[in-house]
């Protein structure tokens, strides 16, 4: 007999992100395929991962294959994309839309078939926020004759409706329900005028809401959120990464019911060896070299962490556009002799297992995964109290100090480094702390969530 605890109710479930591609995407990459294999664990059959970006089928077949080979999904099938779809053809384009050509006065271009046959012509939008909420028409040429779809959001539910059909055809059930769970923002905003009886609309949540500098829950928000905001009321259920972030949306917004938290989740792997047979003066970072990591903040911390312990070393693992900035801050305060900028690697849990503590200088966070998979390993953690993500993370596993405070950093850093007993403690609570989330951890929450989704009415009708 099946725990309703852990057990998905009967329909269909696919996941959807605007792009989901490893090494483009970061944390967000490894998140969404791990949610996939979480819904299949809950008794989803055979859960899809979908995308609409438009890079060309290679790509899309290389991006296919890096998650099957991570073991991200079982295989290549469970993957697909709207406009390798559309390129194959197919009967529900000669469904979709109503006879038409394009918006006079606006600029397409058309995409082609390997034999050179249009397939679908696409309006161009230069410099505008909003187009995917546009009502331009968007043409797919059929066999039969043109055929409009009402802008991209008209092309995106076309596809997910023949989705759904499809999967309901081969359930021998035409009343199947059919659940996507949106990862991106504007993928949100597009499908919330969705209003199929039979389709349900969960939205997760991947990173702070609030602007620069990212610390003030008052702040006016912007841009995409700015506009997702308002369409909270219109999802079947809010999936957030953090109680704090799920609380001050709810406190300042309000909660139509439908906001439960549902963290990423991690593999704990193996056990990670003690402290006593780690390196107690490496201290290791592994983010991207990105605006939001702050890395030169954990730079600047370094100087006097190196003066107080000076056999102590910090290896940051990771890349991106700042890699050169940094380098050059790193010269800069003398620090190259025990700072090192090793790049991108592929051996995350040989690095945390031979380090003594890990650090995170980020300046927000949705959850920060790269914080679990370090006190998975049983490394203990020091981190700004940054929203939203790391306070829930560390638990008692580490230290946060307030947010920005360089000199607050490197004293706690100093502390751990200096305190051989007291780092021990750190990490023999790590693995503990990490284990929140575990897959069987969070699959009540998101089951929870999915299940009330399900079953009430949609809230787009």
């Amino acid at each position: 007999m099946t725990d309703p605890v852990d057990t998905l109710p009967d329909a269909d479930y696919v996941v959807l992100g605007s792009r989901v591609a490893l090494g483009l995407d970061g944390g967000f990459a490894v998140a969404v395929p791990a949610r996939l294999r979480l819904l299949e664990s809950a008794g989803a059959r055979e859960p899809l991962l979908l995308s609409v970006d438009g890079q060309s089928p290679e790509a899309h077949a290389a991006q296919r294959q890096a998650f099957v080979d991570g073991g991200h999904v079982p295989d290549a099938s469970r993957v697909r994309n709207l406009f390798d779809e559309l390129l194959a053809g197919g009967e529900w384009l000669e469904r979709v839309g109503e006879p038409g050509g394009r918006t006079p006065g606006v600029t397409y271009r058309t995409i082609t078939d390997a034999a050179s046959r249009p397939v679908v012509s696409l309006p161009v939008f230069e410099n505008d926020p909003e187009w995917h909420l546009r009502d331009v028409a968007v043409v797919a040429h059929a066999a039969g004759g043109d055929r409009v779809l009402r802008g991209f959001r008209g092309l995106y539910i076309a596809w997910l409706e023949a989705i759904a059909d499809e999967r309901r055809a081969a359930a021998g059930d035409p009343a199947r329900l059919f659940v996507v769970v949106c990862e991106s923002r504007q993928i949100g905003e597009a499908l919330v005028g969705w209003d199929a009886p039979r389709v349900r609309l969960v939205h997760t949540v991947h990173n702070s809401h609030l602007p620069a500098p990212h610390d003030d829950p008052a702040a006016p928000v912007s841009g995409l959120w700015d506009r997702w905001l308002p369409t909270l009321a219109a999802y079947d259920a809010v999936l957030w990464p953090t109680a704090a972030q799920r609380d001050e949306v709810a406190a300042r917004f309000g909660d139509p019911g439908t906001f439960h938290v549902v963290p990423n989740t991690i593999e704990l792997g193996t056990e990670p060896p003690g402290a006593a047979a780690r390196d107690p003066r490496q201290v290791v970072m592994l983010n991207r070299l990105a605006p939001q990591k702050r890395v030169d903040l954990a730079i600047r911390a370094w100087e006097r962490v190196a003066e107080a312990v000076p056999e102590a070393r910090l290896d940051i693992y990771g890349d991106g556009p700042l890699r050169q900035e940094l380098q050059e801050l790193i010269d800069e305060l003398g620090v190259a002799a025990s700072v090192t900028l090793h790049g991108a690697t592929a051996d995350r849990d040989a690095i945390f297992d031979r380090a003594a503590l890990f650090v995170t200088s980020t300046a927000f966070e949705g959850q920060g995964l790269s914080i679990a998979e370090a006190l998975a390993r049983g490394l203990p953690v020091v981190s700004f109290d940054a929203r939203y993500g790391p306070r829930e993370a560390i638990a008692d596993a580490g230290i946060v100090v307030p947010p920005g405070d360089v000199d607050a950093f490197a004293d706690a850093i100093i502390a751990v480094l200096r305190d051989d007993d007291h780092r021990a403690e750190l990490s023999s609570r790590a693995r503990s702390a990490a284990t929140a989330f575990a897959p069987g951890a969070v699959r009540p929450a998101l089951v929870a969530a999915l299940r009330s989704a399900v079953e009430r009415p949609s809230r787009r009708i």
